[in-house]
Protein backbone atom coordinates (compact mmCIF):
# COMPACT_ATOMS: atom_id res chain seq x y z
CA UNK A 1 0.00 0.00 0.00
CA UNK A 2 2.48 2.00 0.92
CA UNK A 3 4.24 1.69 -2.64
CA UNK A 4 1.14 3.27 -4.38
CA UNK A 5 1.37 6.77 -1.82
CA UNK A 6 5.09 6.84 -2.94
CA UNK A 7 4.16 6.20 -6.54
CA UNK A 8 1.22 9.22 -5.76
CA UNK A 9 3.86 11.40 -4.14
CA UNK A 10 6.39 10.84 -6.54
CA UNK A 11 4.03 12.14 -9.60
CA UNK A 12 2.33 14.63 -7.69
CA UNK A 13 5.81 16.35 -7.20
CA UNK A 14 6.86 15.80 -11.30
CA UNK A 15 3.47 17.71 -11.56
CA UNK A 16 4.32 20.32 -9.33
CA UNK A 17 7.78 20.58 -11.48
CA UNK A 18 6.28 20.95 -14.41
CA UNK A 19 4.06 23.26 -13.72
CA UNK A 20 6.75 25.81 -12.30
CA UNK A 21 8.31 24.75 -15.93
CA UNK A 22 5.23 25.96 -17.61
CA UNK A 23 5.31 29.53 -15.59
CA UNK A 24 8.48 30.24 -16.81
CA UNK A 25 8.14 29.26 -20.20
CA UNK A 26 4.95 32.10 -19.74
CA UNK A 27 7.30 34.38 -18.37
CA UNK A 28 9.34 34.20 -21.46
CA UNK A 29 6.65 34.13 -24.13
CA UNK A 30 5.06 37.30 -22.61
CA UNK A 31 8.31 38.88 -22.23
CA UNK A 32 9.41 37.67 -26.00
CA UNK A 33 8.83 41.48 -27.17
CA UNK A 34 10.19 43.73 -24.28
CA UNK A 35 12.92 45.32 -25.13
CA UNK A 36 15.73 47.58 -24.22
CA UNK A 37 14.27 51.09 -22.99
CA UNK A 38 18.00 52.99 -23.75
CA UNK A 39 20.73 51.68 -25.71
CA UNK A 40 22.72 51.09 -23.13
CA UNK A 41 20.13 48.70 -21.08
CA UNK A 42 19.73 45.19 -21.18
CA UNK A 43 15.90 43.83 -22.27
CA UNK A 44 14.46 41.17 -20.83
CA UNK A 45 16.58 37.84 -20.54
CA UNK A 46 15.52 34.21 -21.16
CA UNK A 47 14.53 32.17 -18.00
CA UNK A 48 15.82 28.32 -18.01
CA UNK A 49 14.99 26.10 -15.15
CA UNK A 50 16.63 22.99 -14.17
CA UNK A 51 15.51 20.14 -11.93
CA UNK A 52 17.43 17.84 -9.53
CA UNK A 53 16.78 14.53 -8.34
CA UNK A 54 16.23 14.46 -4.22
CA UNK A 55 16.06 11.20 -2.58
CA UNK A 56 12.87 10.80 -0.01
CA UNK A 57 14.32 8.81 3.05
CA UNK A 58 11.66 7.89 4.45
CA UNK A 59 10.27 5.99 1.42
CA UNK A 60 13.28 5.48 -0.62
CA UNK A 61 11.36 7.36 -3.39
CA UNK A 62 13.83 9.36 -6.09
CA UNK A 63 11.81 12.94 -6.16
CA UNK A 64 12.35 15.42 -8.46
CA UNK A 65 12.17 18.92 -7.28
CA UNK A 66 12.82 22.25 -9.37
CA UNK A 67 16.96 22.80 -8.60
CA UNK A 68 17.26 26.63 -10.07
CA UNK A 69 15.70 29.05 -12.57
CA UNK A 70 18.20 31.08 -13.70
CA UNK A 71 18.98 33.83 -16.80
CA UNK A 72 19.93 32.14 -20.15
CA UNK A 73 23.43 33.72 -20.61
CA UNK A 74 24.62 31.65 -23.59
CA UNK A 75 22.15 33.19 -25.99
CA UNK A 76 23.19 36.84 -27.10
CA UNK A 77 20.44 39.51 -27.69
CA UNK A 78 18.71 39.90 -31.03
CA UNK A 79 18.96 43.49 -33.10
CA UNK A 80 16.06 44.54 -34.60
CA UNK A 81 16.10 47.49 -36.79
CA UNK A 82 13.86 50.13 -35.17
CA UNK A 83 15.14 53.36 -35.42
CA UNK A 84 11.91 55.47 -33.40
CA UNK A 85 12.34 53.25 -30.25
CA UNK A 86 13.64 55.31 -27.15
CA UNK A 87 16.29 52.49 -26.79
CA UNK A 88 17.55 52.49 -30.66
CA UNK A 89 21.29 52.78 -30.72
CA UNK A 90 22.65 55.22 -33.28
CA UNK A 91 22.55 52.95 -35.82
CA UNK A 92 18.57 52.02 -35.07
CA UNK A 93 19.04 49.34 -33.30
CA UNK A 94 17.38 48.18 -30.55
CA UNK A 95 18.12 44.95 -28.20
CA UNK A 96 15.34 41.83 -27.97
CA UNK A 97 15.14 39.84 -25.68
CA UNK A 98 17.18 36.08 -26.39
CA UNK A 99 13.69 34.23 -26.62
CA UNK A 100 12.95 32.23 -29.35
CA UNK A 101 8.80 31.79 -29.27
CA UNK A 102 9.52 28.34 -31.14
CA UNK A 103 11.45 26.88 -28.93
CA UNK A 104 9.72 27.91 -26.04
CA UNK A 105 6.06 26.61 -27.22
CA UNK A 106 7.79 23.05 -28.13
CA UNK A 107 9.25 23.06 -24.40
CA UNK A 108 5.42 24.25 -23.20
CA UNK A 109 4.53 21.01 -25.01
CA UNK A 110 7.11 18.77 -23.80
CA UNK A 111 6.06 19.79 -20.02
CA UNK A 112 2.17 19.37 -21.15
CA UNK A 113 2.97 16.07 -21.83
CA UNK A 114 4.94 15.00 -19.05
CA UNK A 115 2.03 17.07 -16.40
CA UNK A 116 -0.43 14.83 -18.24
CA UNK A 117 1.58 11.38 -17.74
CA UNK A 118 2.22 12.30 -14.04
CA UNK A 119 -1.74 13.25 -13.74
CA UNK A 120 -2.02 9.21 -15.31
CA UNK A 121 0.00 7.48 -12.84
CA UNK A 122 -1.76 9.53 -10.07
CA UNK A 123 -5.23 8.55 -11.71
CA UNK A 124 -4.17 4.80 -11.49
CA UNK A 125 -2.70 4.64 -8.72
CA UNK A 126 -5.85 6.07 -7.07
CA UNK A 127 -7.88 3.41 -9.59
CA UNK A 128 -5.64 1.14 -7.75
CA UNK A 129 -6.80 2.09 -4.39
CA UNK A 130 -10.19 1.76 -5.15
CA UNK A 131 -10.29 -1.29 -5.94
CA UNK A 132 -8.60 -2.45 -2.91
CA UNK A 133 -11.31 -0.59 -1.08
CA UNK A 134 -13.89 -2.39 -3.06
CA UNK A 135 -12.25 -5.93 -1.98
CA UNK A 136 -11.95 -5.11 1.34
CA UNK A 137 -15.95 -4.45 1.69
Amino acid sequence: MSDVFSAMTVSALGMKAQGTRLRVISENIANSDTYANTPTEDPYRRQIITFKNVMDKETGAQLVRVDSIRPDTKDPFVLKYLPDHPGADAKGYVKAPNVNTLIEMADMREAQRSYEANLGMIEQARGMLMRVVDVLR
